[in-house]
């Protein structure tokens, strides 16, 4: 199975992620209204490349047993425990803080995306 293919059994769920994205935006800048809007997009991008994305990308492995919303509740609280857990162990490898931001939620989305189109080529 091609790349393509995979991604094109979760691109409905991609959709949906984006939908969530931009109520996300909406609600914020209703609550932040004093804010910038870039301000506001800044925050929700960050929250979902830390949290949101890592743990989707994690739990595609349950995609046949779990729904998107029992996997992307799940999947929040397991990105938000792979990072803190993950950051203080590279903190004491000795990796500067200011690469934690990148590097875990990155290492994370590709192994659940390398997971899941592994399970899905056998």
């Amino acid at each position: 199975m091609k790349i393509k293919q995979v991604f094109d059994k979760i691109r409905g769920e991609i959709a949906l992620l984006a939908g969530l994205f931009i109520i996300s935006i909406i609600s914020l800048k209703f609550i932040f209204f004093k804010e910038d809007f870039i301000t506001i997009i800044r925050l929700v991008f960050s929250f979902f490349f830390v949290f949101i994305i890592p743990g989707f990308a994690a739990m595609l492995y349950w995609k046949n047993k779990l729904n998107f919303s029992e996997r992307l509740v799940i999947g929040t609280g397991l990105s938000a425990a792979l990072t803190g857990i993950a950051s203080y162990y590279i903190g004491i490898i000795g990796l500067d803080i200011k690469y934690h931001g990148y590097l875990i939620p990155s290492a994370v989305i590709i192994a659940g995306f390398a997971i899941y189109y592994k399970k899905f080529i056998s």
